[in-house]
């Protein structure tokens, strides 16, 4: 266990064998509120500039039209680049070929804004998320982990996005939720997922504080821009960098921490920036199995009561 954060395995047993089905790891998420071929080039330059980050082995399957899993090989690559730039909107998951779970993946959802049938709902984005496994951090550090999230953002036309520490989990998967139900009150710093939700609500909202929060139009602006934002926070580990295109980056502190409630480790920085946010907060409307309303409603406002 790292003094940031908690290791979590949790295992699901099935006919064929034991396997690993939630651990933590780094996501890195942005959420676009334009449609899916004016942001496709740039996810695909972001996609190549993760690959390089992690290395050619760490992606080697996708999941095809059936959900199948299939070796991303060369036919593999041509698949992920008609699907981006040919399509008008596509889905995408590309992952690991390792049964244990490695932790690297990258999901993207590109949505068609202007079909006229089905014109765009106000929460509608187009969203790409980048997981790393928390070895990696180790491994390179926090800094090389700041830095790529830079990287990815700096080509996205993101209005708001964040990275951090978060549970890894097939989110589709009926029981998942109730496994980390407990972990997650103890340890509010590990976020819980929820882009399939979140793609058809967001919209240019935030979804909370988190070690990296990347924000853009309209909220820095309605925040008085990067200026206006520093002057509001206050906590010493805390530090805004503005980016191009009136848009910034919220760091709080060195490493992402998962904080830990019963050590009274309660993450003052993310409370601070969350009470500053609250306006813009997003509040998803999923159900979880093992969560009642409640319960969700306590998380979503985990740092803001």
């Amino acid at each position: 266990m790292s003094e940031h954060y908690p290791r979590v395995r949790l295992y699901s047993v099935y006919d064929t064998g034991r396997y690993l089905s939630i651990r933590e790891g780094v996501n890195i998420t942005f959420y676009m509120r334009r449609t899916h071929r004016e942001v496709a080039p740039a996810v695909m330059r972001a996609l190549e500039v993760y690959h390089r980050a992690v290395g050619p082995q760490a992606l080697g399957l996708y999941a095809d039209y059936e959900g199948e899993s299939q070796k991303l090989d060369d036919k593999g690559w041509e698949f992920v680049r008609s699907e981006l730039l040919e399509n008008v909107g596509t889905n995408l998951n590309l992952f690991g070929d390792s049964s244990d779970a490695t932790c690297y993946e990258f999901f993207y959802c590109g949505q068609q804004f202007d079909h006229p049938l089905f014109p765009a709902k106000p929460g509608d984005v187009c969203a790409a998320a980048f997981w790393l496994p928390t070895e990696y951090l180790e491994e390179h550090g926090p800094g090389r982990v700041r830095e790529l999230a830079l990287e990815l953002a700096a080509v996205l036309p993101f209005n708001t996005g964040h990275a951090g520490l978060a549970f890894l989990f097939p989110e589709n998967l009926l029981g998942m939720h109730s496994a980390i139900r407990d972990l997650c009150f103890r340890y509010p710093g590990l976020d819980i997922p929820d882009l399939d939700m979140a793609t058809g609500q967001i919209g240019t909202r935030v979804k909370g504080a988190h070690w990296l929060t990347f924000l853009g139009q309209p909220v820095l602006g309605e925040l008085g821009g990067t200026a206006g934002l520093r002057a509001r926070l206050h906590s010493p580990h805390t530090t805004v960098q503005e980016l191009e295109g009136d848009r910034a980056v919220v760091t709080l502190g060195k490493w992402p921490e998962a904080g830990d409630l019963e050590q009274g480790r309660t993450l003052p920085e993310y409370r601070e920036l969350a009470r500053i946010l609250e306006p813009w907060l997003w509040r998803s409307t999923n159900s979880w199995s093992g969560f009642t309303e409640e319960d969700i409603q306590r998380w979503q406002r985990r740092f803001l009561d």
